[in-house]
């Protein structure tokens, strides 16, 4: 006779872990590493010589990486195909966020944008961040609408596919937050592709986005710090005290590791603080300085391994919702990851957005390690 014994929660729990993608799991946990090393490293001895915690930003960045962790765990539990259910909440919830933003008395503004709301305890929340996953989600459903009748998306879908996305990207644009904004139109304009419908939409949105920007600039929605920016990528001397400064401190950062660094706590650029922002947007300084060719290379090798794995999930997925998720993940991670690096050495405009699971911030965090979820999510799913 047989005797049923019910599971324990954590024997479910290690169960659903040990379905996992192991290589896309330790190319995570290798950049969170990687990463904890390399905020640590950023603030530890300046905070000393303030007579300050030297940990403070050590712990508050552990913090978020177990919060984080924590919403990753719980995206993996709900069926992604089930998930096409609450998308209209997940995305409602996204546009609320980007409202409150922007409310008088409730958003704070930094760097020129308002895009932060302060929460007690010193924390902030940062929608546009959480706000890439919701139109991620109702840009797949959309466009997988047709899928169950093995039909590919239609005009009038991919129309409302944009409508879903041009709400919460105008809120963002308000802010502004033109980082944000490059990188999940991007994104939008790749899932476009990858879902089957006419490629005329791809050709014509490319255009728009290079119409769209040239008017922008003219029409004064992108701020002027944004404009410094975008200067100083193009003369570095354009704006000598503020962004052109960044630009080359950054490089001056990067170049002086050479092929070993200087070794972690060691580089004197960044106990000097030479580079604003050193622990957010400009982390890669310090990988650069601190642990020289060899270490930015291990970093890469990690990041390569995670994309490999990544699109491995998404080629192995045989429902278009999955694979649209998966692909619109990717498409963030890899533009973000190369802007910001891209950014760090000159080779792109400076924009202000984090190095996926390495930068220090919460809503980065969470959003990164939702987006790892949900990977992980469609993978539990389609083996």
């Amino acid at each position: 006779m047989t005797i049923f014994r019910p599971q324990s929660r954590t024997h479910r729990l290690l169960r659903n872990v040990s379905g996992y993608d192991r290589w896309l799991t330790f190319a995570a946990v290798g950049l969170l590493g990687f990463g904890t090393l390399l905020v640590y490293a950023a603030t530890k001895n300046w905070f000393a010589s303030q007579h300050l915690d030297p940990q403070y930003y050590l712990k508050r960045h552990v913090i978020n990486i177990l919060i984080g962790a924590a919403m990753s765990y719980a995206t993996t539990l709900i069926d992604y195909r089930m998930l096409r259910a609450y998308t209209p909440i997940v995305w409602g919830l996204g546009v609320l966020g980007l409202i409150a933003v922007l409310t008088p008395g409730v958003g704070s503004t930094v760097n020129g944008a308002k895009a932060w709301i302060a929460l007690p305890g010193g924390f902030q929340i940062q929608p546009a961040e959480l706000a890439k996953i919701s139109i991620i989600l109702g840009m797949a459903m959309i466009l997988a609408e047709r899928n169950g009748i093995g039909a590919d998306p239609s005009d009038r879908d991919v129309v409302k596919a944009l409508g879903v996305a041009a709400v919460p990207i105008a809120l963002i644009m308000l802010q502004p937050d033109l980082g944000t904004t490059l990188i999940i139109s991007a994104a939008i304009v790749l899932m476009i592709a990858v879902s089957g419908a006419p490629s005329r939409w791809v050709a014509g949105l490319l255009l728009l986005a290079l119409l769209g920007g040239f008017v922008a600039v003219k029409a004064g929605v992108v701020s002027q710090y944004q404009i410094k920016r975008l200067q100083s990528f193009v003369n570095p001397s354009a704006d000598p005290q503020l962004s052109g400064y960044q630009l080359r401190q950054a490089r001056i950062t990067i170049g002086s590791g050479g092929i070993l660094g200087k070794g972690l706590f060691n580089g004197p650029q960044t106990n000097g603080r030479f580079v604003p922002e050193q622990q957010t947007d400009f982390i890669f300084t310090v990988a650069g300085e601190e642990t020289g060719f060899l270490g930015c290379g291990m970093m890469l090798l990690f990041f390569g391994l995670f994309f490999w794995r990544a699109f491995l999930i998404a080629q192995r997925t045989n429902d278009l919702f999955g694979r649209l998720v998966v692909v619109g993940v990717i498409a963030w991670f890899a533009l973000q990851t190369f802007e910001n690096i891209g950014m760090s050495m000159g080779l792109m405009p400076m924009t202000g957005v984090p190095l996926p699971f390495i930068s220090y911030g919460g809503s980065s965090m969470f959003a990164t390690l939702i987006g790892f979820g949900l990977l992980q999510n469609v993978h539990l799913r389609s083996r």
